[in-house]
């Protein structure tokens, strides 16, 4: 009985995604402009609905004193294209993504329209221009998430972060928020530069589909001289809990 239930759950949450997936593409379609303030909610609420369709158990660990900052940049590591919407599940946030993203079916008009920002990874002029876009969106109280290590780096850190999310919180003034993703089924969800479907089918019949997201403490640019200073300190912090979460 407990068995139908389940999967009773899951084709309801199947089909809430499916039906709630167009009207994301078509208000998206609409000018920016005019959608900019409603779809980000849309946005988060779709991101939650993808996340039950793929079956996941989205955990928060809040490991911090007090409340979050109003306006934050959020930082992860990046083992998994899962993080995608999983960060937006569960804070309101912008991303930056890879400026290949923006042409994905589906999923780049979704980005586009939730005011996704983009970088062309190997151009160093769009890389400048996004560091100065997040500079930017920052000043204006948008909350961002960034991934310092630069990409899908899988399920160990990879060898340093880059200074993006530093220079905007270091400019902007705005703290950074550091969470570390943890996945029990490390493997399903690992990527491995599957094809996008490929990924998605083997996160949802992953034998423990559970997430655990682990919020710590801001870390305040004030209390840092430069960008560098403070990208060394979160690494620091990345390696500790890499090891107390995954050795």
């Amino acid at each position: 009985m407990i068995a139908l239930l389940r999967l009773l759950w899951r084709v309801l949450a199947i089909l809430d995604f499916v039906f709630y997936t167009p009207v994301l593409l078509l208000l998206a379609q609409l000018p920016h402009g005019l959608i900019r303030r409603i779809y980000p909610p849309f946005f988060h609420a779709w991101c939650r609905a993808f996340v039950r369709a793929l079956g996941v158990e989205l955990r928060l660990h809040q490991h911090y004193r007090g409340q979050l900052p109003q306006h934050y940049v959020l930082i992860a590591n990046h083992p998994s294209a899962f993080e995608d919407i999983g960060i937006p599940a569960l804070f309101p946030v912008r991303s930056l993504a890879k400026a290949e993203v923006a042409d994905w079916w589906i999923v780049g008009r979704v980005a586009v329209g939730a005011g996704t920002l983009f970088v062309k990874r190997e151009s160093s002029d769009s890389r400048k221009a996004a560091t100065q876009a997040l500079i930017d969106a920052a000043r204006s109280g948008s909350c961002l998430a960034l991934y310092p290590e630069g990409g899908c780096k899988g399920r160990r850190l990879g060898g340093r972060f880059f200074s993006g999310a530093f220079i905007a919180s270091f400019e902007s003034g705005t703290p950074i928020v550091p969470v570390f993703l943890h996945y029990q089924a490390q493997e399903a969800f690992e990527w491995a530069d599957q094809h996008l479907l490929s990924k998605l089918w083997q996160i949802a019949t992953s034998p423990n589909p559970r997430a655990d997201y682990h919020v710590f403490e801001p870390i305040d640019p004030r209390n840092f001289d430069t960008p560098e200073s403070m990208k060394d300190h979160a690494y620091r912090l990345y390696q500790g809990w890499q090891k107390r979460f995954l050795e």
